[in-house]
């Protein structure tokens, strides 16, 4: 129980480190999926790696067969291994505001394109396996590391959406 309160109060970090570590690419990339496992687990399996060791879960990035794979088609294929505490998944999306009405057709995403209020923002899902979850978001027009905002809740769908990988 202390581990699992000890991953949860570390999910905000893990999740900041995760985002800015993905933010040095740049913009315009496709899905990135990680795996938390224990850090102490994987230094005591891998003592050559130079793992700092100050957070209790360290992210793994995952090979993707097809990166572009739709994301609902994707998580569905996943299965983890028990030793995985929780994952994280990177997404960039374009948004619009929530009063803004979406024609009912095929359009619909070159609406959104072409909309003048939309705003390209990468979403960051951290769940671990317990239920506990964690997200940051960055907004392509406000593109530094001060402004992103981490807090619990602000994907639920994504959220759930990831914890069913653990079902």
């Amino acid at each position: 129980m202390r581990q699992t309160k000890s991953m949860k109060n570390a999910l905000p970090a893990i999740v900041s480190e995760v985002e800015s570590h993905v933010s040095v690419a740049g913009w315009d990339q496709p899905v990135r999926l990680f795996a938390l496992v224990s850090t102490d687990e994987l230094l005591a399996a891998n003592p050559h790696l130079e793992l700092s060791g100050d957070l209790p879960l360290t992210s793994v990035e995952q090979e993707l067969d097809d990166p572009n794979l739709p994301l609902d088609d994707m998580l569905a294929t996943i299965e983890w291994p028990i030793d995985v505490a929780g994952a994280i998944v990177v997404i960039e999306r374009i948004i619009v505001p929530p009063e803004v009405e979406l024609p009912e057709d095929d359009s619909v995403l070159e609406f959104i394109a072409a909309h003048p209020d939309k705003h390209e923002v990468r979403m960051v899902s951290a769940v671990l396996r317990t239920g506990e979850s964690m997200n940051a978001l960055r907004l392509k027009s406000h593109d530094d590391a001060q402004s992103v905002a981490v807090a619990a809740d602000l994907v639920p769908q994504l959220n759930e959406a990831l914890l069913a990988t653990f079902a």
